[in-house]
């Protein structure tokens, strides 16, 4: 068995929503959990308890009146690094992207489980406090891309590019297995957590965020290749 690498009675969790029969089922639940819990109805109440309270993973409605849920993550991530994970009744994938490409980690579709959400909430926590995975040398690919794990640097045709933390995790785990398949069930594992084996769109929204930052035609990647149907793999590394 996983050894959890925190103490949730030490986790604060942050919920916005402006319904409080959510904030008080969901509250209910991370209690029982022993987490501490705060709650704002609002985008702006939200903001202010997070520059207050500093809290470590964020439950963040999208439909709410006057500053909806994607405008608020956009406040966030001018601040915050903290992990989200967005609440909504809207099933369709767009709206998923949407959030993941203004910094959301993860989505949980209303109405949801309370064991769907703990689990959720869960790993998202244990990959956020799991050490960077780091390597000592500087790999250098080609004379356009250079990667140096130890001091988290890309380098893009002579440009330092950033990464965001799931998108060096995942790049990482491509690299530390170059020239190899890694089918999608293994890099959902290793990057996101067991428990998201079957979020294949996770995947190949990370996939071509990585294509868009390192290669030079994304639509005709030379690093970062697909098998399809099956998976991915980072192309073999010379000498």
């Amino acid at each position: 068995m996983e050894k959890e690498v925190f103490d949730q009675r030490d986790m604060t969790i942050l919920i916005v929503d402006d319904e409080p029969r959510i904030r008080d089922f969901v509250r209910m639940n991370l209690e029982l959990e022993h987490y501490l819990v705060l709650e704002a109805s609002n985008g702006l109440e939200a903001l202010d308890k997070l520059r207050e309270n500093l809290p470590d993973l964020v439950l963040l409605d999208v439909m709410m009146p006057e500053m909806d849920g994607f405008e608020t993550l956009r406040s966030i991530r001018e601040v915050s690094t903290v992990p989200v994970i967005m609440l909504t009744v809207r099933q369709n994938e767009q709206d998923r992207i949407h959030g993941l490409d203004l910094g959301a980690d993860d989505y949980i579709a209303k109405p949801f489980s309370p064991r769907e959400l703990l689990l959720r909430i869960r790993a998202l926590l244990r990959r956020s406090l799991m050490p960077a995975p780091a390597r000592k040398t500087e790999i250098v690919v080609d004379p356009d891309l250079k990667i140096d794990f130890t001091r988290r640097e890309v380098i893009v045709r002579g440009e330092k590019v950033v990464l965001r933390p799931t998108e060096y995790r995942l790049l990482y785990h491509l690299l530390n297995n170059a020239g190899r398949l890694l089918t999608h069930e293994t890099l959902l594992s290793k990057v996101w957590g067991r428990e998201y084996r079957d979020e294949a769109h996770y995947l190949r929204l990370y996939i071509t965020y990585l294509r868009q930052k390192l290669e030079k035609d994304p639509a005709h990647p030379k690093y970062i290749l697909t098998e399809r149907g099956v998976g991915y793999r980072f192309k073999e590394l010379e000498g």
